[in-house]
């Protein structure tokens, strides 16, 4: 199962995050493939419009709490591997050429917060 859904609609790209149980909390996995997703339809010419959205009841929970677990164990390269990991993410959505919209149901805490700002 993807953890980022990349899907088009004739002009429209739409990424959504796939992780409904958790609502939709951000991890290395997702973090990484959002990132993918994002800079590809930055790329793609045939894409005019962005719409992220969230499955579920939440747009996005922001951090796993499995995920911070297992950060808390991290070295400190590690944990600045992974907070510059997220800024990019962020960075690479607020740079995102083409108008994007967040589609925001539900909670949207922390990190999910970020992706909307971005």
């Amino acid at each position: 199962m993807s953890l980022v859904e990349l899907q088009y609609a004739d002009a429209v790209a739409t990424i959504t995050l796939n992780r409904p149980k958790v609502h939709n909390a951000l991890d290395e996995g997702v973090i990484a493939e959002l990132t993918q997703a994002i800079e590809k339809v930055s790329a793609d010419d045939a894409v005019r419009v962005v719409v992220l959205a969230g499955k579920g009841a939440s747009f996005c929970a922001g951090a796993d709490l499995e995920w911070m677990r297992r950060a808390a164990a991290f070295s400190e390269q590690q944990n600045l591997d992974d907070a510059r990991k997220l800024a990019h993410l962020l960075d690479v959505l607020a740079r995102c050429p083409k108008p994007t919209i967040a589609r925001v149901q539900g909670a949207a805490i922390g990190g999910g917060a970020g992706l909307v700002a971005a």
